[in-house]
């Protein structure tokens, strides 16, 4: 073995750039595994991750504190299949006024806990602290962001009791409260029910979590259990949201894993078969084939571990960031979905070399059965076959010689080829995808935004959210916003959280009077809200109530109730709310005034001069320039260029390397055209051109799977429902220019390697004749 090591050890010093390749065609190749194969780990069940994480109870469940005790319901934590459990906790029922921080008004479900962690339910705080005294109370983020600073002191009015004022934020996956006190605080507000946190054995459907639950509460007093929500119906609700990410991080997952398994195999194998002459040379020396194998596998296993461990590293810091943008769009709570699990490192750290050894030992095992004389002639002898046919084929040609030259290689490794030209093909096929992705999320984050000039929004403000209420009331401050240099459209929007008469969950309900252009490219089916008695909603929100365009609906606010027919289907919405005209809130709320105002300036118009004449104009006002970005535009955008940057490039390091080492093992050939006359420009022409040619067939194969996984991934994102206008996207100049992307990727790589082929003298290509 001491042999085996100095021989080795001499040729990965000798040949330096071969070696730095491998090292560097590894290192990507392991960091864009490690992010694929995070990706779709994290992509894998992210709900039941992030919920493990939080130690999410699989059923919250509710009693009535009059024909229950605490002390029966706590034994009720050590029945058989219950694996965890908290509360009893204190629970009441608040009533909250419309536009308190911001929100709807409605029922406010609050919970007497002594502290946010526990052995279930661990809630995560946001901003500020958690309620220890009594007259505090902690409300949770209805969207797991981190609220404002400023909202932190507001307060609360509760009838027989003092103002609570919020001290902090928090959030939970499983939706077990809207706000938290302490026990003190929720003694004082005489609660009428109590709340029990389970953990199950067995809680993978619903009936294995109602059989379980209905084993945990057996034997308390007969109607005491008042309802119950399990997290599998928590689960849908994540689904319908992490399913517009999920279906395009999967399949960027999937590319990066075969691209970088494809050129890590042509790159290994390509190395080892252009050492041919070098493994010749060491059975001539007394090397046994054994030996020699051991030789070239510990050659290729120096880079391939330096390169995996560097790739690692590198891909564990790039980790976090991207998926923390990837899944920006999707409610987590606050448990991190970004991250590596050790088990993906493992594999990349140790799974790479022992690829790269897998690939080496094949050409190894080849060149271990030939004779010392045939392995040296294999390195240096001229080829013959049918690269050589096409070339004299091609060369009756008009093409000029150095072309139909190149033209003619590609079929003399055909092997080589086929691997190159897989990479090229799924280099384009990511390209193709990212175009698409590109193409329709700017298109759909257009949808609605109108035309004209900057966007205004005006929020009116009052005491339930600790801002000084608007001195004109509600038609007047939309006439006065009318009325300001530069307002061409003004639209007025109220709030309510209204129910569905027959089904259980409570909506968020956008009612709109004014200029409505909003709806221009939202609609996906059907139509926009033109009278009293229509709604529209996205297709999350109809999927999960079960509702398609013609159903009729009946809404129930404050006593009232109207019937609504759907009549449209938005391109995208919120899974819990609807959107309706202005007409159909007057049945439900007679004296219903606006919380918000969209103001659309002219083209060219002031923005911050508006701004600051609509504060002037009642200090009830807070106006801001509404942002024209989309947080899920950006994600797709960001994160489909990052993974095509990084594919792209692995793909030409195989291109690159597949051109290196073409060049060394026609070195002699090279020296013999060089010696009857090709100048530099027509080497860099012929080795440039032999794989251009593979490029554009990549091109020509990649496109078509491009635009079908382009369609697959747009087709079967749930709460999104693009109308085609926004599948569309290809025109003849942009397939143009996808058919040049393999071409560019394979010239890319090609260039360096035929650059220094062009200087090679013709005595340093002709030194071992």
């Amino acid at each position: 073995m001491s042999a085996v090591w100095r021989a080795s050890r001499a040729a990965v010093k000798r040949r330096r750039l071969q070696t730095i390749v491998i090292g560097l065609v590894v290192l990507c190749s392991t960091t864009t595994v490690l992010l694929a194969l995070a990706l779709l780990d994290a992509a894998t069940s992210p709900f039941d991750k992030a919920y493990a994480a939080q130690r999410g109870p699989h059923t919250v469940a509710a009693f009535d504190a009059a024909k229950v005790t605490p002390e029966q319901l706590a034994q009720s934590a050590r029945r058989p299949g219950v694996t965890a459990a908290a509360g009893p906790f204190g629970q009441s029922v608040l009533q909250v006024p419309n536009g308190w921080l911001w929100m709807a008004g409605g029922s406010l479900t609050v919970v007497g806990r002594a502290d946010p962690g526990g052995p279930v339910d661990r809630v995560e705080l946001l901003r500020g602290r958690w309620a220890t005294a009594p007259g505090e109370i902690v409300v949770a983020s209805p969207f797991g962001g981190s609220p404002k600073p400023e909202l932190l002191g507001t307060t609360l009015e509760v009838p027989g009791s003092a103002p609570l004022t919020v001290v902090g934020f928090g959030t939970s996956m499983s939706k077990s409260a809207g706000a938290w006190v302490s026990p003190e605080q929720m003694t004082a507000l005489r609660p009428s029910g109590l709340q029990m946190l389970y953990r199950f054995a067995d809680p993978a459907t619903d009936a294995q979590l109602a059989s379980a639950l209905t084993r945990a509460t057996d034997g308390l007093p007969a109607g005491s259990l008042t309802g119950a929500h399990t997290h599998l119906d928590l689960r849908k609700a994540f689904s319908s949201l992490a399913d517009a990410y999920l279906p395009f991080m999967t399949l960027f997952g999937v590319l990066g894993l075969l691209v970088s398994v494809l050129i890590v195999g042509n790159v290994v194998s390509g190395a080892v078969v252009s050492g041919y002459r070098h493994i010749g040379v060491l059975k001539a020396l007394g090397f046994t084939p054994n030996q020699v194998v051991a030789v070239y596998l510990t050659m290729m296993a120096v880079p391939a571990l330096v390169g995996s461990a560097l790739g690692t590293l590198l891909g564990t810091v790039l980790a976090e960031p991207i998926l923390r943008v990837a899944f920006s769009g999707i409610e987590t709570g606050g448990a991190a979905i970004g991250g590596v699990a050790p088990w993906v490192s493992a594999v990349c750290l140790l799974g790479m070399p022992v690829l790269v050894l897998l690939t080496a030992l094949v050409p190894a095992l080849r060149a271990h059965r030939l004779p010392a004389a045939r392995a040296i002639s294999a390195g240096s002898a001229p080829l013959t076959g049918r690269g050589l046919r096409v070339q004299r084929v091609l060369g009756g040609t008009p093409l000029p010689r150095a072309v139909s030259m190149g033209l003619g290689r590609p079929l003399a490794r055909p092997g080589r080829t086929l691997l190159t030209l897989a990479a090229i093909v799924l280099g384009v096929t990511t390209v193709t995808l990212a175009t698409g992705l590109t193409s329709t999320m700017l298109a759909y984050s257009e949808a609605g935004r109108g035309s004209g000039g900057p966007l205004v929004r005006v929020e009116a403000g009052g005491p339930a959210n600790g801002r000084t209420a608007p001195l004109l009331d509600d038609a007047r401050i939309e006439e006065r916003l009318r009325s300001l240099p530069g307002a061409v459209q003004v639209r007025a929007r109220a709030l309510a959280q209204v129910t569905l008469v027959g089904q259980s969950r409570p909506a968020f309900a956008d009612f709109y009077r004014g200029d409505d252009t909003s709806y221009a490219g939202r609609i996906a089916d059907g139509r926009m809200p033109r009278a009293a008695g229509e709604v529209v909603a996205g297709p999350a929100f109809l999927t999960q109530r079960g509702l398609r365009l013609g159903d009729r609906v009946t809404l129930a606010l404050n006593g009232r109730q109207t019937t609504a027919t759907v009549v449209g289907r938005l391109v995208e919405g919120n899974a819990r709310a609807l959107e309706a005209s202005w007409e159909t809130l007057l049945p439900l709320t007679p004296d219903a005034r606006a919380i918000e105002y969209d103001v659309r300036l002219a083209r060219g118009a002031d923005a911050r001069a508006y701004t600051e004449a609509a504060e002037a104009a009642d200090p009830g006002l807070r106006v801001s320039v509404s942002d024209t970005g989309n947080s899920a535009t950006a994600t797709v955008v960001a994160f489909s260029t990052v993974f095509t940057v990084l594919l792209s490039a692995v793909a030409s390091l195989g291109v690159f390397n597949t051109v290196l080492l073409e060049t060394r093992e026609r070195r002699r050939d090279l020296g013999m055209l060089k010696s009857i006359g090709m100048t530099p420009r027509q080497v860099v022409a012929m080795t440039v051109t032999s794989v251009a040619g593979v490029g554009a067939v990549g091109g020509l194969l990649g496109i078509p799977l491009g635009i079908l996984a382009h369609r697959l991934v747009v087709d079967n994102v749930g709460v999104v429902a693009f109308p085609e206008s926004m599948k569309d996207v290809w025109d003849v100049p942009q397939l143009s220019g996808l058919l040049l992307a393999g071409v560019a990727i394979a010239v890319v790589g090609a260039l360096v390697p035929a650059r220094s082929a062009a200087r090679m003298t013709i005595a340093a290509a002709l030194h071992t004749e």
